[in-house]
This record gives C-alpha cells, sequence and structure tokens, in this order.
C-alpha cells in the first residue's frame, strides 16, 4: 500500500508542477535584406544562388531587369513563367553559375537568343511540374 501511495503522491506533484510552469512562448524574426544582384536573376529557392543566362524567360524581365523571385517577388500576381531547368544544378546543370555582383557577360538580360523553357514558376517556388517536394531545399 505504501508503494501505491507514493505512486499517486508522485503524479500529483507532477500533475501540479506541469500547470503550474510558465508557458513558453516563441518569436521568430526573420530579416531578408535586399534581393541578391546576379546579371540574370537568382534562383527562388534559399540559397538564392544566381541564375545562369538561359534559365529565365524574356518574361521575367521587365526593360531588362529582373522582376525577382522567392521573397523579392515583385511581379504581377497569378504570374507564371517559363524557365530552362537545364540551367539548374538539381537537374544536373555543371557549368559555372554568375557571381553576386557580377555584370552579365553574355546577352542582356530579358533577351535570351533561342530561349527553351522547359517549366513554368511562378517565383515564389512552385512550379508547374507536379506537387510541390523538397529536393535538397529545392522545391519543385
Amino acid at each position: 500500500m505504501g508503494k501505491l501511495k507514493l505512486v499517486v503522491l508522485a503524479g500529483v506533484a507532477a500533475f501540479c508542477f506541469a500547470i503550474s510552469a510558465p508557458k513558453a512562448t516563441a518569436q521568430i524574426a526573420v530579416q531578408i535584406g535586399p534581393p541578391p544582384v546576379c546579371p540574370y536573376g537568382y534562383f527562388d529557392y534559399p540559397p538564392y544562388d544566381c541564375a545562369p543566362y538561359g534559365y529565365y524567360g524574356p518574361e521575367w524581365f521587365i526593360n531588362g531587369l529582373f522582376i525577382g523571385a522567392g521573397p523579392w517577388y515583385h511581379g504581377p500576381s497569378h504570374f507564371w513563367g517559363h524557365v530552362n531547368n537545364h540551367f539548374d544544378h538539381f537537374d544536373g546543370f555543371h557549368g559555372n553559375y554568375p557571381h553576386r555582383g557580377q555584370h552579365w557577360s553574355e546577352g542582356r538580360p530579358g533577351r535570351v537568343s533561342n530561349f527553351h523553357g522547359n517549366e513554368m514558376r511562378d517565383g515564389h517556388g512552385h512550379s508547374n511540374l507536379g506537387a510541390a517536394h523538397e529536393h535538397g531545399g529545392h522545391p519543385r
């Protein structure tokens, strides 16, 4: 009988301790900062690396200026634009990517010669290739 009293007393003490503990509140602050400065735009998923010439189609540029992607997207609502995902390292591209702050060296932004898009993206990390899934941080 003594063991049962001890178990009940421990249970009551644990219950009283649980209801008297202060509630923890989480506070998350995310500071995004300015968009990456990339000559041909940047990918719409973290870490927002610079996209190479030929990844984005002409509708992603207004007067040669990239309309943005990810948290810095500032294009029209319900926008879907063409991309050529063969220039994405998640899809097997092994070429060089421009660096942040680099000036364009190939064609002018928004004037990709012989552009061949094979996917539509919305600027927020969503693709028309089916349900979104995580691929090493790359939403699809």
